[in-house]
């Protein structure tokens, strides 16, 4: 058993690895939380990588844990449906919750990761070291190696916790050793960022809503900021007509969105500067297993199961990681080689389910949200959700604005469902009893 003196050295500075590191600072661990970037409070964020975060409940039942999620919020800009934005016409709105009055919460990535950061340096026993890459790892007696500008430098740590993202070097590590197997399945669409500053001052687009312009094979999404600008991203398709590689001049650049986003181009002066020049990120889905080798190393968020960012799911799924991780310590009473397994055991099921439904809703947010069909369903679940409270609640209620385990989640809307298609069927087959009961009456008649 691991005991409370021990130093547990946490691998990447970002969102789950500061997480974590209060939870176990505040469990009576020092921490040491290594990162191979510089502190990013002191600089400015890379071009074009900022992914705006949709914060929602699991991530903010996670900060509260901590007592920071008020000062996060402070920041944050609620968005309370989706605004759909046709080719032509004008945009429309689709609500997130059956009331109206629920949000999830546009919040920049790097401002959390600073707060985060702020809040693990002040707690007693954490340091964090960085210019740190991490280049070796024994499992067997946690020996680090890290590339540093100085040269390279050794650690050692009793346990030692991969919170480096989806690029993980941890997991790299154990996959050396043959101690795991992954899969990295990416999709043939990449990101690229864009900006749409304030327009006189104020906001150019609605800031209650996430902004979405569906083409079918491709879409661009837009959050609000707190300087009244707006973060932009392109999903398209890397190859083909429509794609990235396909638009490579400025006046093809300009023609192609005047064409499909013709809302858009007055909005942005810098456009073609930001997409010439900002890069293409990639999109995929990591899988790994196991996540931890005897008690000793153990791996979380990203770094153990790396989803797409279409459910807005991303580091609230991380966060509630570190919340599972804590709940384990707890009922293992520290013992790692014993709760490593069982959060394993736990989170592994819901990690593959949210992996899941995001790639599904990247499908639905791009072709679908526009189809009156789409918004027919829509409005017929918000009218069982006011029906039928708390019996009936839709997927995307259950994911954005509850706790309910991923899992748990995909089989109540299976159940749903269900139950649904037996009423439907059901009713039909009355109407159908009376229709024929008609027609036989006129028969006889």
């Amino acid at each position: 058993m691991t005991k409370r003196r021990d130093e547990i050295a946490i691998i990447g500075a970002g969102l789950a690895g500061c997480l974590a590191a209060c939870f176990l600072a505040r469990r009576g661990y020092p921490v040491a939380l290594y990162e191979r970037r510089p502190d990013p409070r002191a600089g400015t964020a890379e071009r074009g990588r900022s992914i705006n975060l949709a914060l929602s409940e699991r991530g903010l039942d996670a900060l509260r844990r901590i007592g920071l999620a008020e000062q996060v919020m402070t920041d944050a800009l609620p968005m309370r449906g989706r605004m759909i934005h046709p080719v032509e016409g004008e945009p429309q709105f689709q609500s997130y919750s059956a009331a109206g009055d629920r949000a999830i919460n546009s919040i920049s990535r790097g401002a959390l990761n600073n707060a985060l950061l702020d809040a693990a340096a002040a707690l007693p026993g954490v340091r964090i070291v960085f210019d740190h890459r991490l280049v070796g790892l024994d499992p067997a007696d946690g020996t680090l190696t890290f590339d540093t500008p100085q040269g390279t430098v050794g650690a050692k740590a009793s346990v030692v916790l991969g919170a480096d993202g989806a690029g993980s070097a941890v997991r790299g590590q154990l996959l050396a050793y043959g101690l795991l197997r992954e899969s990295v399945d990416f999709l043939d669409y990449g990101y690229k960022e864009l900006t749409i500053p304030p327009l006189g001052g104020d906001f150019a687009l609605d800031p209650d809503a996430l902004h979405i312009w569906p083409r079918g094979t491709s879409m661009m999404i837009a959050l609000p900021n707190p300087d009244r600008s707006f973060t932009c991203t392109l999903f398209w398709p890397n190859d083909g007509a429509g794609s990235f590689a396909a638009l490579d001049d400025p006046l093809a650049i300009e023609r192609h969105f005047t064409e499909h986003y013709p809302d858009v181009v007055p909005l942005a002066p810098n456009l073609v500067d930001d997409y010439q020049h900002n890069p293409v990120g990639v999109l995929g889905t990591v899988r790994s297993t196991p996540w931890q080798v005897n008690g000793t190393v153990g791996l979380l968020g990203d770094a153990a199961h790396a989803i797409v960012p279409f459910y807005g799911q991303g580091a609230n799924c991380a966060f509630e990681d570190v919340v599972e991780l804590d709940r384990c310590l707890d009922e293992c009473a520290d013992d790692w080689l014993a709760a490593l397994p069982l959060f394993q055991r736990r989170r592994q099921e819901n990690a593959e389910a949210i992996a899941q439904m995001a790639l599904t809703n990247f499908v639905e947010m791009r072709d679908r949200v526009a189809s009156p069909v789409f918004q027919t369903r829509r409005r017929v679940e918000h009218a069982l959700e006011r029906a039928l409270p708390g019996r009936y609640v839709s997927q995307y209620e259950l994911v954005s604005f509850s706790t309910t385990p991923y899992a748990e989640v995909r089989r109540r809307v299976r159940r749903q469902h269900r139950v649904l298609g037996a009423v439907a069927g059901g009713a039909a087959l009355l109407v159908l009893g009376a229709i024929t009961a008609g027609l036989s009456r006129g028969r006889r008649a």
